[in-house]
């Protein structure tokens, strides 16, 4: 496939969120889920055909050092292996069967280091929201900044993170273009403040929390935060964020996403 000639109607917001656009931007939670095993690249390539804006992924660190994309500490619930993610090399894991949990037809699909990844996002016309997991050692955010900066895709990736301490070292490490986001689940006291403390450019909460205290969209917003909800899938929840004016979507479903919007949010 030449991802080159993949069609994206929203390509011109992948460096700026901050673009004109009709609805929140779609962000394809753990590539296109839903139709292919997350965080493999066959999920990827299949949210850059569904038209999403971004591409989330999940990054971990193997033994040996090596940025993977994979969601869970252990392996067991997304390939054929067992144990811990930082207990096994990057060969290892790359040896490993992450698709055919999923469906036989993804019988082989591999555990993606992220320099595979990062290789996709240059040639496609789609940006990268990029989730270190907590506990990051310092030396290891490093290598996930290192592998950014010198494929040049700083301005095309958002690196979000639950864990203050990551985005601190990020911080430090990154150039100032590369934007950060903190993950939520649930608002801080005064996210605001916290989210510049970090030096961050979106404050990401779940849908939950967003819908329990709306009008945080509008504080954040006005604050000057991108505000990038996580996850959400079904049309009455998409309605509501659109309502709300958020920066963007993260879905499962990227293309019925696109496709509803498309039919705009009256379904007409």
């Amino acid at each position: 496939m030449n991802i080159r000639s993949v069609a994206v109607g929203r390509a011109d917001l992948r460096v700026n969120v901050r673009g004109v656009q009709t609805g929140p931007l779609i962000v394809a939670h753990r590539g296109n889920s839903s139709i292919a095993p997350e965080n493999t690249m066959a999920a990827l390539v299949s949210g850059v055909r569904a038209g999403a804006a971004y591409l989330e992924i999940d990054v971990h660190a193997s033994a040996d050092g090596v940025p993977v994309v994979i969601h869970d500490y252990t392996l067991e619930r997304t390939t054929n292996g067992t144990g811990r993610v930082a207990d096994r090399t990057a060969a290892e894991l790359a040896a490993l069967d992450a698709g055919s949990w999923h469906s036989p037809p993804f019988r082989g699909e591999r555990v993606p280091a992220l320099a595979q990844v990062l290789d996709l996002i240059a040639a496609a016309p789609a940006g990268l929201l990029l989730e270190v997991k907590p506990f990051m050692p310092r030396a290891l955010t490093a290598a996930i900044v290192g592998e950014i900066v010198a494929r040049d895709l700083t301005t095309r990736v958002l690196l979000q993170s639950y864990d203050a301490n990551v985005l601190r070292d990020a911080r430090a490490l990154a150039p100032a273009a590369l934007r950060l986001g903190l993950l939520r689940d649930e608002f801080d006291a005064d996210p605001v403040a916290e989210a510049r403390a970090l030096g961050c450019a979106a404050f990401n909460p779940s849908v939950e929390a967003l819908l329990a205290t709306p009008s945080m969209a509008t504080t954040l917003r006005d604050a000057g935060l991108l505000v990038m909800v996580h996850t959400a899938d079904h049309e009455d929840t998409w309605r509501a964020l659109t309502a709300l004016h958020v920066t963007a979507v993260i879905t499962n479903r990227p293309a019925e996403l696109l496709a509803w919007q498309s039919d705009g949010p009256d379904g007409s």
